[in-house]
């Protein structure tokens, strides 16, 4: 897990050919599509050496004043380890559990923006790298395993060659819906993460709309910021716990809510036509919702593993909130009725390791649920009188760059 100097890695090149290559069996690729653990586009050099502990094919990556820069999850799946604590070993670290006995680790880092039982999705922010631990300097030491067993890392579906200099293509496309043209019904939206964040807005019969914001770290929000009756562009940093709320092409403002670990979400939580944002910790449960007047409220739904979901679910012009387990493809919605009363009510849409996306998809008045399957990049529209009705019909469409 020791820092090798640029020099001793030129050197140890050479050694490594035969200790890596023709010590290991022909690589067998990983279930898992993983991407580099960085963000999208960004360079970095991976290493290895005969002595890296705990395995040859351990890699670790740097580039120049790496010291805090972002450190992402290489594909998604639930946090199985996160030590936010450790001086010894592998200092501060993560482990994310991909499924199919795969899984990837995040060692001696400065910061960790995760809570153990987290489900991530790819390109979510785990934390900074750092030099924590049993470390001689800055660096991101990283292993993929099989069953608990490192083996020759892969990215981007090809093997990695140890000693190279690379781009990330951690750039994945999330889902997201709102009204961003005004005409009642939720428009279909993707955020592809990028040094400059792209949010591409469906429109049927012409080219996507294509608007600015936030960096390939950044976690998106839709919403009126304004009450005008159109949703705005607004992201999240991990980092800071900052909102950014753009109205308009430039006017933005920010605000700062939330701690790394949180999730974002946003919602007209007083039904008075403006929206304001909240976050939701993983590790409790718990959502904070801020009024517009800088006060907040706090419900419980949901656990680690659950993904967060807003919507008018009874419209009566308040947003409400639920959350989805990808695990089971299920949304639990939760409102309050006109007397006060808390009432939670089940449905089940879409398929195991989908994304949840939520919108006024026919323009009634209530928030409808809907899913994104990542492998086709496909939404998925349950369309009803009511979020929780029995009858429902399904419309899908191809939207967004397929993983």
């Amino acid at each position: 897990m020791r820092r090798t100097t640029a020099g001793a890695s030129l050197v140890l090149l050479g050694m490594l050919v035969g200790v890596v290559g023709a010590a290991a069996p022909a690589l067998a690729q990983p279930v898992s599509d993983y991407e580099m653990p960085f963000p999208c586009a960004q360079e970095w050099t991976g290493t290895t050496r005969s002595s890296h502990s705990p395995s040859v094919r351990a890699i670790d990556w740097n580039r120049v004043d790496d010291l805090g820069d972002p450190v992402v999850a290489s594909a998604p799946g639930v946090v199985s380890k996160a030590d936010a604590a450790s001086t010894r070993g592998y200092g501060r670290h993560v482990v994310v559990d991909h499924g199919a006995g795969e899984s990837t680790v995040y060692s001696h880092l400065q910061d960790v923006f995760v809570v153990t039982g987290q489900r991530v999705d790819q390109g979510t922010q785990l934390g900074t790298v750092g030099s924590t631990g049993n470390s001689t300097g800055p660096h991101l030491h990283y292993e993929q395993r099989q069953d608990g067993q490192d083996v020759e890392a892969w990215f981007g579906g090809v093997p990695f060659t140890y000693g190279a200099t690379q781009a990330s293509g951690n750039c994945v496309d999330l889902p997201l819906a709102g009204n961003m043209l005004g005409d009642r019904t939720a428009e279909l939206v993707v955020y592809r993460r990028a040094p400059r964040s792209l949010f591409l807005v469906q429109r049927p019969g012409r080219e996507p709309k294509t608007m600015r914001l936030g960096t390939a770290t950044d976690e998106p929000v839709l919403g009126d910021w304004d009450g005008n009756g159109k949703a705005n562009l607004g992201v999240w940093s991990p980092a800071e716990g900052l909102f950014t709320m753009r109205v308009g092409k430039r006017a933005t403002t920010t605000l700062t809510l939330g701690v790394g670990s949180d999730q974002p979400v946003a919602g007209d939580w007083d039904g008075d036509g403006v929206w304001e944002v909240g976050v939701r910790s993983p590790a409790t449960g718990a959502w904070t919702l801020r009024g517009a007047d800088g006060s907040v409220r706090t419900v419980s739904l949901g656990d680690a593993a659950d993904l967060p979901v807003t919507g008018d679910w009874d419209g009566d012009g308040t947003t409400d909130v639920g959350v989805f387990d990808p695990t089971t493809a299920t949304f639990t919605l939760r409102r309050v009725d006109a007397e006060g009363l808390t009432w939670t009510a089940e449905v089940q849409f879409g398929s195991p390791g989908d994304l949840p996306v939520t919108g006024d998809w026919d323009a009634n008045g209530t928030t409808d649920v809907g899913v994104w399957d990542p492998a086709t990049a496909t939404f998925s529209e349950r369309r009803a009188a009511a979020a929780t009705a029995a009858r429902s019909t399904t419309a899908s469409t191809p939207f967004g760059r397929p993983r």
